[in-house]
């Protein structure tokens, strides 16, 4: 997956690199923070995805 591989991504990176909508990425990211295996950072307009 691309978190393992880069530790931090946006939405954006997220949804091209598994080939869908921004919002469809965004939901999947969502429900890994909900589990607990990512943390989201809000950093001037753009939010990045951090794996734990």
């Amino acid at each position: 997956m691309l978190l393992k591989e880069q530790k931090v991504v946006t939405s954006s990176e997220a949804a091209r690199a598994l080939k869908v909508s921004w919002n469809t990425a965004d939901n999947y990211l969502k429900e890994l923070l909900i589990e607990g295996s990512v943390e989201r950072l809000k950093k001037q307009g753009v939010t990045l995805w951090v794996l734990k």
